[in-house]
């Protein structure tokens, strides 16, 4: 979580108040943690910066800052296609040559490390009620004199499960955070020392028991369309992404 934070906050920092930056994963709840297990829909947080006053961007050239990310990789270069399909969709578009672009978008993403939990889970206990019996004389034959036999039958109800209360007990959960980046700062080279002026910027985070990072990378990336270019006004918010948003299948789909 470490890296998503200096990555983002380096660039966009300057944008607006720093007061309501991803922390470590504690700040997630366990509830939102695990409900994307679920195949039908994920839970994503996203925060989105943008500068009021920056010039009018559509034009764009795709980096990466990060060494663990080998841009020549056909992975890389799938999440880039996902990235760049993503940015169509705002009326963006990728310069015919690097130095024509009007920003150039920093590209981040990944997994990290396992993390650890204990969770409280509760569940119902039941008692096992036998069912009722009854008997009853019925006659099951006769003797040789044609005198009737009796026989005493007994018969009894199903059981039935009684909830009678619930039991708690500590469980460990390994979760791990999946991740997103993107920020856009002006195509140019820094004055006095300083580096051009951040555009915008988008990080989205989940989180779940999922450590198949290329499943949830179109997911992602399909999350951040609608904050692109945008602010979340420092604040993060949390969106639910069914999995079969157009968006997704627009992202897949690609160029």
């Amino acid at each position: 979580m470490h890296t998503v934070k200096s990555t983002f906050q380096s660039v966009i920092g300057g944008l607006g108040s720093d007061r309501h930056w991803l922390a470590p994963a504690g700040i997630f709840t366990l509830t939102l943690l695990l409900s994307a297990c679920a195949s039908t829909s994920y839970d994503m947080q996203v925060h989105a910066a943008a500068k009021p006053t920056a010039k009018p961007a559509i034009s764009y050239r795709i980096e990466s800052n990060d060494p663990a990310l080998d841009p020549s990789s056909l992975r890389y270069k799938e999440a880039e296609n996902f990235v760049k399909t993503a940015l169509s969709g705002k009326g963006m578009y990728e310069a015919p040559k690097p130095e024509l672009a009007d920003m150039v978008v920093v590209l981040d993403y990944g997994i990290g490390p396992p993390i650890i939990r204990q969770k409280a889970i509760s569940e119902p206990v039941y008692q096992n009620i036998p069912g009722s019996t009854t008997s009853q004389v019925v006659q099951s034959g006769s003797d040789i004199k044609g005198n009737p036999i009796y026989t005493t039958v007994v018969t009894q109800t199903p059981s039935r499960q009684d909830y009678i209360g619930d039991r708690e007990f500590m469980t460990t959960i390994t979760t791990y955070e999946k991740r997103l980046v993107m920020t856009a700062r002006e195509n140019k080279e820094g004055t006095e020392g300083k580096a051009p002026k951040p555009v915008w910027g988008v990080q989205v985070t989940s989180e779940d028991e999922s450590k198949d990072m290329r499943k949830y990378l179109p997911v992602l990336i399909a999350a951040s369309i609608e904050y692109i270019g945008k602010d979340s006004g420092g604040e993060i918010q949390t969106i639910r992404v069914k999995e079969q948003d157009p968006a997704i299948a627009f992202v897949k789909k690609g160029l």
